[in-house]
């Protein structure tokens, strides 16, 4: 069984995580920061998933607004998750990333630690907190049906 990837895709930053070859722990793997402008940065992502190496599956926040409805970057990353499925074989699932952020401060918090002091790797700590919550077995928003039709 090959490890899972997480990713929380944002605006400025894309948080990664990825789970171990058993699928019980979830580490973050590291941030890819975006330029304003350009591209989704999707080979950057795709090295980094060759680099953590094993992986299976992705799993995607999908950002959903208070209500549960999609919001217009839900495009976005449906969008990139066809790209990754096309380009690497690699199936993309999604969970839903509502109040991830605030409840990564609140880990962090809750750890002792100071926001402030993980502000450069907060992305990939969210990715880590998504990633885990699949692998405890939270809810997973199906595939893309339109990722399967090319």
């Amino acid at each position: 069984m090959g490890r899972l990837v997480g990713v929380d895709w944002g605006e400025r930053r894309i948080g990664l995580a990825a789970s171990d070859e058993l699928r019980m722990i979830a580490s973050p793997a590291g941030v890819i920061t975006r330029r304003a402008g350009k591209r989704p940065p999707v080979a950057e992502l795709l090295r980094r998933m060759a680099e953590i190496g094993d992986v299976d599956a992705v799993v995607m926040g999908m950002p959903l607004d208070g209500n549960g409805d999609e919001t217009p970057r839900c495009a976005e990353v449906r969008d990139v998750a066809r790209a990754i499925t096309e380009r690497s074989g690699r199936r993309v699932s999604f969970v839903d990333e509502r109040y991830s952020t605030a409840r990564t401060h609140r880990a962090v918090h809750e750890a002792g630690g100071k926001v402030g002091d993980h502000r450069h790797d907060m992305d990939a700590l969210t990715a880590a907190l998504l990633l885990q919550g699949v692998l405890n077995g939270g809810a997973v928003m199906p595939p893309d049906d339109a990722a399967d039709q090319g």
